[in-house]
């Protein structure tokens, strides 16, 4: 285009004239995000405030949620997730409700392919490969950065890209990523100490009374076989349930055992009797406690016991009833609960009770009380192990509510996950690895105290060898974490996932994300043999470490360690059976008790018919000819013994564990980092299924890695965790069936 030297110098005039106009917007624009970020601040901290209120109205035992959320101006979803005991949503409308606005995005970033900020750290060098022993893993340090650390990245490493590099936030979010969980954090200033303060004037103390003995029946609910002790005798006897309704069931009982106070069904499960004609087992377990009974109904405590009302769980639900004519209070229970299995035998059951009280009272003499779960008996066996000497002879001080929200919040618990590489619809075969006794390797030290409070300032300053002392301390940490581009095998730390207290694992090549993690989980996030993470430390918290769990686990190891035997080498193949189911209660009592510690408030459901009174607190939810269906919020377990930092602890181990264990005396490394990333199929809180057998070395003892199943292939790959279950109990019958034919 040909242009003369006049209209060349109006040009340019127009393009200064332009460039005054835009160079002007920019400042209107500059002036006006400057104003929209401080009412963006100034909205934050109004409803940081806001949210403060409301976890103080939490603590007062009848707050009303819809009150709360109306008073608040916030719908009463995003109540539940600042104050989750304010919930009181119906377990249905909250499935359903959940179902439809729970978004399907996560809170992880892709990072652009594009030259990136470097940090100031070094690279670690590799270990050596999985099929040789692995070495000590270099100092943690060498791939932790503090939050302060990006104030100062050096200028000249500004254009080197970075594989490991964290790309800083958009300066708006996706609405993928508005939409995801986002953790809690600790607050700054006076807030943020008042979190780090003990709880004034609570501690765990030793328990000295003697639990009260309930009279237990047991009942296989597809026979009608009972086995219950009546007048010091045992009977055996076929009863006539009817339509296994809770009324006819516990007409039926009582009219042999009338002093029965707790019913363990062993097998049957009655109250999924009808599972076909509801969308979901909760619903269909709902729907059988429901039944209306001329004689019995909901237990409502009289006004005395806070536990009355049914606890509504799909597998293993309770109920508590109650008869009018009579002062009888009767639970009907799953002896699942124990021991993880249906046992047609009620007798077997029994005599699995039995042994299991026989064996704990070796190490708890006359104090051994089997409560109606294991999560309880566990809780009260540890309470009479606190210790009476020494530095926590006066108890275990209990944490602040607000840090005990926190954990809450932040701390998951065991790794639940499917693995479905793309393209393969068929595995050449199943094996399923599962960590003995998992959690008991996790228990010999734990947190106890007031925690210490680490910035990631703080952290910073350390030296080299004190960042691994802090990261092998009891801790628990925020932390930014990248994935390494190049990075090809499944996540190793746990991220919130959208949903109520959902995680998942994110392992995208150059993913960055936000989570907490226990020290072990971010320490091996570092230091893997496959990649090293970049982590950044935002804050953290660090415990003086104590055995708070170590006696009480101790004695329940060897409790197992004596039944595990004599399953092992009785000549009697029904006291085999008997000890073996046994060991599995003891497995429950541990693994349920640890997370009794980190009891919250949950809901209690029940019936009446309309007219007859109602428990104090209690929300109508339905009503069906007649009768009234209600739930209730109940109270936290004794706060004495609320300790979220124990199983937060164990829970972070373990799921590093399930990633990476030393077998130390073997000299290898074993876990799902030691596979190759095509040969898992799922991770289920201590147990691997893969598509090959690694043949790991085991030698039986707490978290080692024993053999449970093998299904010889082709076999399909599952995608649901209905299908990895059925295969899972396939391969675990072929296995048996191969060892009891002599087969390797």
């Amino acid at each position: 285009m040909s242009m003369d030297g006049p209209t060349y110098t109006a040009k340019l005039k127009e393009l200064r004239e332009l460039r005054k106009q835009i160079a002007a917007k920019e400042k209107e624009e500059a002036a006006a995000q400057k104003r929209v970020d401080a009412a963006a601040a100034a909205r934050d901290e109004l409803a940081r405030q806001r949210n403060r209120i409301v976890c103080d109205i939490e603590g007062y035992g009848k707050a009303n949620g819809e009150t709360v959320a109306k008073a608040a101006g916030i719908r009463p979803a995003e109540l539940a997730q600042i104050a989750p005991r304010l919930d009181t949503t119906p377990t249905d409308v909250r499935e359903a409700r959940d179902g439809v606005e729970a978004p399907q995005p996560t809170a992880v970033r892709e990072v652009a392919e594009q030259p990136t900020v470097s940090e100031s750290t070094s690279a670690l060098s590799k270990a050596p490969s999985a099929q040789a022993p692995a070495a000590e893993p270099s100092d943690a340090s060498a791939e932790l950065s503090s939050h302060a650390s990006h104030e100062a990245i050096d200028v000249a490493e500004q254009n080197a890209p970075d594989p490991t590099t964290v790309v800083p936030a958009p300066a708006q979010p996706s609405k993928q990523e508005a939409a995801a969980r986002v953790l809690p954090s600790i607050p700054e200033g006076p807030e943020g100490a008042r979190f780090l303060e003990l709880a004034p004037g609570l501690k765990s103390t030793r328990r000295r009374f003697k639990q009260k003995t309930r009279e237990m029946v047991f009942l296989n609910t597809n026979t009608g076989d009972l086995v219950a002790r009546v007048n010091r005798a045992d009977k055996h006897v076929r009863l006539d349930l009817g339509d296994r309704s809770p009324g006819a069931i516990l007409d039926a009982v009582l009219s042999v055992a009338p002093d029965t106070q707790r019913i363990y069904v062993t097998a049957g499960n009655p109250w999924h009797r009808d599972e076909h004609r509801y969308n979901t087992l909760t619903d269909a377990v709902l729907a059988w406690l429901s039944i209306p009974s001329p004689r019995w109904s909901t237990d409502t405590g009289q006004g005395r016991d806070r536990l009355a009302g049914h606890f509504l769980r799909a597998r293993t639900p309770v109920g508590r009833f109650m008869r009018a004519d009579s002062n009888d209070h009767v639970e009907i229970r799953s002896l699942r609960e124990w021991l993880d299995q249906e046992e047609d035998d009620p007798a077997l059951g029994r005599d699995a009770l039995r042994a299991l009280w026989r064996a704990l009272s070796e190490h708890w003499p006359d104090e051994v009380v089997l409560m109606g779960s294991p999560g309880q008996t566990g809780r009260d066996l540890w309470t009479r192990t606190v210790p009476t000497t020494g530095q926590w002879a006066g108890g275990y001080p209990v944490m602040s509510p607000e840090l005990r929200g926190l954990i809450h919040a932040t701390a998951g618990q065991g790794r639940v996950e499917l693995f479905a590489p793309p393209g393969l619809t068929q595995a050449p075969e199943l094996v399923e690895y599962d960590r003995t006794f998992a959690y008991a390797r996790h228990t010999w030290k734990s947190p106890v105290g007031e925690p210490r409070r680490m910035t990631g300032a703080a952290f910073g300053a350390l030296s080299d060898s004190d960042k691994k002392k802090a990261l092998f301390a009891c801790s628990h940490w925020h932390v930014r974490a990248t994935v390494p581009r190049g990075w090809d095998h499944i996540g190793l730390l746990p991220a919130p996932a959208p949903g109520d207290r959902d995680w998942h694992y994110p392992a995208g090549a150059g993913a960055v994300f936000e989570t907490w993690a226990s020290g072990p989980e971010v320490y091996g996030a570092v230091t893997n043999h496959l990649q090293p993470w970049k982590i950044e430390i935002l804050d953290g918290l660090v415990w003086q470490e104590g055995k708070p769990l170590d006696d009480w686990s101790k004695k329940l190891q060897a409790a197992w360690a004596g039944l595990k035997s004599r399953a092992d080498l009785h000549g009697d193949p029904r006291e085999r059976a008997v000890a073996y189911l046994a060991s599995r209660a003891v497995r429950a009592i541990l693994l349920q008790g640890i997370g009794s510690f980190a009891s919250r408030p949950g809901m209690v459901t029940g019936t009446a018919r309309v007219g007859e009174h109602l428990p104090d607190g209690v929300e109508i939810i339905g009503e069906h000819r007649g009768v009234i269906t209600w739930q209730r919020r109940t109270e936290a377990t004794d706060e004495r013994n609320s300790h979220p930092e124990w199983p937060m602890y164990v829970w972070g181990g373990a799921r590093y564990a399930l990633l990476d264990t030393n077998m130390k005396g073997d000299k290898v490394h074993v876990g799902a980092l030691y596979v190759p990333r095509d040969a898992l199929v799922a991770a289920r809180t201590d147990a691997l299924t893969l598509t090959m057998d690694p043949r790991w070395p085991y030698h039986g003892k707490p978290g080692e890695y024993r053999k449970k199943g093998h299904l010889i292939g082709p076999v399909p790959w599952p995608t649901t965790e209905a299908e990895l279950l059925k295969l899972q109990g396939e391969g675990r019958a072929a296995l048996r069936t191969a060892q009891a034919g002599g087969a390797t």
